[in-house]
């Protein structure tokens, strides 16, 4: 845990699920930069001299989209700000958050992705994610809620704001222009502009030549010769990985996916667009599957491609959630997954870990685990840590597939 300063006061912050040897903060020089600004600028608002314009009103509809770990969410809960986030482990981090410093979680409302954005927003605050997809999907999304007076402003490292991120603002909301960097971060000002703007002063309808819906989802087939998974078709909303194609990870895994029957529990965990385990579907008949992520794209996702490939009547349930949380212990045949080893911008095996400990603890006596990873990342010794045993399946130059059994 670290103490955040902010404009209004001191707050003690965490990641989640916290970690007591991370050294990882809750929150950086972004998300300092950005509520800096809004002090500044709803002093100004406040100011007698903000009648003619300038400044930051916090008293009308405050929307925070791409909160991290709920720094943003939290500093500004008594303006009982709407967090529109793609993570649930970010949702869990800014409830803790909020009651870690007192403050009552009905402060801040909770939204998803996938959920409908509030019908006004007044001020809009943009984290602006890894992901240009999920940037473009967002501002599509929220551009109906806009008006010519909403204040737009995103934050991100200066690595993560680029010329295709303000031209997104640009095309989709209006006039973009950027702050001075400080400490390595930069500011994002964005003015809707009037034909993309709701207009508050007649009936709230949008213009003829308002910005256009997003593109998202997007579909692709999968090509030949990646047995079961061969021909299937494929949804993903923005801001899976590598959403265009089949990624060479996820390829040579389905190469090598184990062939099984019979009524198995099989759990694809960390299951992004759930080809992995529609795979398995087809294959397998009889398996009752479980897709899981803590991203509510992926899950959507994933239930949107086993639903357009699978009508064998396979068992199914589609969980948006921490790791194997809500797995029953000792209730997995089989735990299938291409583990992340980045948390944002940070490179770290936490993630993979706790996947690994939490397959162990849901996997029957015998069940296995199946990994896929870059050779690189040594997941064979954590494996033999843990499980006592791994196994190298398949093999290149660049991943290997590995398995451990629950003894």
């Amino acid at each position: 845990m670290n103490r955040l300063t902010t404009p209004w006061g001191d707050l003690d912050l965490a990641r989640f699920p916290e970690q007591p040897r991370d050294t990882l903060r809750a929150w950086d020089a972004a998300d300092e930069y950005l509520l800096r600004h809004l002090a500044e600028a709803e002093a100004e608002a406040e100011a007698e001299e903000a009648a003619a314009g300038g400044g930051v009103d916090l008293s009308g509809a405050v929307v925070v989209v791409g909160d991290r770990w709920g720094a943003l969410a939290t500093a500004l809960a008594p303006h009982h700000p709407v967090q529109i986030t793609d993570s649930y482990l970010t949702q869990r981090a800014t409830r803790a958050n909020l009651l870690r410093n007192g403050i009552d979680t009905d402060a801040v409302r909770f939204l998803s992705a996938r959920d409908t954005p509030p019908e006004r927003i007044d001020v809009l605050l943009i984290r602006v994610p890894k992901s240009l997809s999920l940037l473009e999907d967002q501002l599509h999304r929220l551009a109906p809620a806009l008006g010519p007076r909403t204040v737009v402003v995103g934050t991100g490292k200066v690595t993560e704001i680029h010329t295709s991120t303000l031209r997104l603002f640009e095309q989709i909301l209006g006039p973009t222009r950027t702050s001075l960097a400080v400490k390595k971060a930069r500011l994002i000002f964005c003015a809707p502009a009037a034909d993309r703007a709701r207009d508050r002063s007649g009936d709230g309808g949008r213009s003829a030549d308002s910005a256009a819906a997003s593109p998202w989802p997007i579909s692709y087939t999968v090509p030949e010769g990646v047995g079961a998974a061969s021909g299937l078709t494929v949804t993903n909303h923005a801001g899976i990985f590598c959403a265009e194609r089949l990624d060479i990870g996820t390829r040579f895994f389905l190469r090598n996916l184990p062939e099984r029957r019979g009524r198995e529990h099989v759990v694809d965990l960390g299951c992004g667009n759930g080809v992995v385990g529609t795979a398995v579907a087809v294959a397998n008949p009889e398996a009752r599957l479980t897709f899981t992520d803590e991203s509510f794209s992926a899950v959507a996702s994933a239930e949107a491609t086993f639903r357009k490939n699978v009508d064998t009547g396979n068992p199914v349930e589609f969980v948006v959630g921490d790791a194997l949380a809500t797995v029953a212990p000792g209730s997995a045949d089989l735990v299938l997954s291409n583990p992340p080893f980045h948390t944002h911008q940070a490179t770290t095996d936490a993630t993979a870990w706790r996947m690994f400990t939490g397959s162990r603890e849901a996997l029957r006596s015998g069940g296995e685990l199946w990994v896929v990873g870059n050779r690189h990342l040594g997941y064979h010794t954590k494996l033999r840590r843990l499980f006592g045993n791994c196994d190298v399946m398949a093999s290149d130059p660049k991943f290997v597939v590995l398995r451990a059994v629950r003894r």
